[in-house]
């Protein structure tokens, strides 16, 4: 009795994590995936890309979509530029990040903050495929015929008090990062979806520059 009762339990558990990603299944040799995987996205030196994103908030009924474009540079260099349907602009470089909003401009060493220094961690960990490796999240992979789904799960207290989960959806075809969903404790969710991405294209350092 006790060994059936332990095998619906055990079927229960599959089921529950199985249904959390429809269209996915939990990768067995998940070893070997994050092996291949560090492999691949070291070879990769830049990312230019446009971003749609699309925020879903716990008190709103509709989705807020913004768009822009999106430059990574190894090894720390970051930026994405909103233009629709507002002007945003983020700059991280290294352990300093830089925000203009419309005319209020604000700079920021993430050395200063924990918390600032996950984020930034976690933002450069997830366009660069070193995720998997970082002590910072429990992981698990899931995989379907086009992508892998690559599921970060928070062990930090800073982190848990904001996020539940966060994703990495893989394209299978060049290893690059074809979108990130970030799920809040508050219900809240950010999905951003990077398109028509071009790899290891010459990107000027420029555009990464914190005056």
């Amino acid at each position: 009795m006790c060994k059936g009762i332990l095998l619906f339990l055990l079927i229960i558990k599959l089921c529950v994590c199985q249904a959390q990603h429809p269209g996915y299944n939990l990768l067995v040799n998940a070893n070997a995936f994050k092996d291949q995987f560090a492999v691949a996205s070291g070879k990769i030196n830049t990312l230019e890309s446009n971003f749609v994103q699309e925020k879903n908030l716990s008190m709103l009924a509709e989705k807020i979509v913004s768009k822009g474009k999106f430059w990574f540079k190894k090894d720390s260099r970051l930026r994405m530029e909103y233009n629709d349907p507002f002007q945003y602009l983020l700059i991280l470089n290294s352990d300093k990040l830089y925000i203009k909003d419309g005319q209020r401009e604000n700079k920021i060493s993430t050395r200063s903050n924990q918390l600032f220094r996950q984020i930034n961690s976690l933002m450069m960990d997830c366009v660069k495929g070193t995720a998997l490796a970082s002590p910072d999240f429990s992981v698990r992979i899931f995989e379907n015929a086009a992508t892998d789904l690559i599921e970060l799960s928070p062990l930090t207290k800073n982190l848990k008090e904001f996020f539940k989960n966060i994703n990495i959806i893989v394209d299978k075809k060049d290893d690059s990062v074809e979108a990130i969903e970030m799920y809040e404790i508050s219900g809240d969710s950010t999905v951003i979806h990077f398109i028509n991405r071009e790899l290891n294209t010459t990107i000027p350092d420029a555009l990464f520059t914190i005056h």
